[in-house]
């Protein structure tokens, strides 16, 4: 069978309907992931006898899990065990599950980040007056943020590619979308290629917003 080269052009606007769906789980679970890995973080940096240990087994566990097993668990497994979770969206189940596994690899990325800023600033902010929490908040994790840009974009644009996995939750994504296409016409070359360059269209642009990002912080005294 020949590739449907018109087929296949057709199936972009199709599926590029439901683009703002991946895309609004991606960014909806990168800020919930970041604001998990601050906690994270914040808890590394004061190492409490009870929280640290909790929060190094969460990022073991998170990353040391496949994302498709963990999103299973989630929306299968938990509703057997604790019957109230049954009324939980697929939906609802993709942004838990993005943003519990992202959470642990965005702790590591800002972790190494904060580490990277001198330890001597720290004492300097405290001697001018400032507490640990305006110095962390004013001096030290802005310089983290701009060290740790070009990881977070990394990060980011996986979690698009890695959203693609809800579809087995029942999400419509373009994934999902894509394979209803393919079922129809049972040309899946053509189908699963038009995603693939969907997905691709997205990564180009937002790594070319991430050039333009780190472009602007290179600045001095922005």
């Amino acid at each position: 069978m020949k590739f449907d080269f018109m087929y296949f052009l057709e199936s972009l606007p199709q599926l590029l309907k439901y683009v703002y769906i991946t895309l609004g789980v991606s960014v909806v679970s990168m800020i919930i992931s970041f604001v998990i890995s601050i906690v994270l973080v914040l808890i590394d940096r004061n190492r409490t006898k009870v929280l640290y240990p909790l929060s190094r087994l969460y990022i073991s566990f998170f990353r040391g899990t496949p994302l498709l097993v963990q999103l299973f668990v989630l929306y299968f497994g938990l509703p057997q065990i604790f019957p109230e979770m049954a009324v939980m969206t697929s939906l609802q189940a993709a942004l838990i599950g993005l943003s519990l596994n992202n959470a642990a690899y965005l702790s590591e990325i800002l972790r190494g980040s904060l580490n990277g800023v001198e330890s001597n600033q720290m004492d300097a902010c405290l001697s001018v007056g400032m507490t640990k929490l305006q110095a962390m908040r004013k001096v030290i994790f802005p310089q983290a943020i701009r060290v740790a840009v070009p990881s977070l974009g990394n990060n980011f644009i996986g979690l698009i590619k890695e959203s693609s996995l809800t579809f087995v939750l029942g999400l419509a994504e373009i994934l999902a979308h894509a394979k209803m296409l393919a079922a129809e016409s049972y040309l899946y070359m053509e189908s699963y290629l038009a995603v693939a360059v969907i997905y691709w269209g997205l990564t180009v642009i937002i790594g070319w917003l991430q050039r333009r990002l780190e472009y602007r912080l290179e600045v001095p005294y922005l």
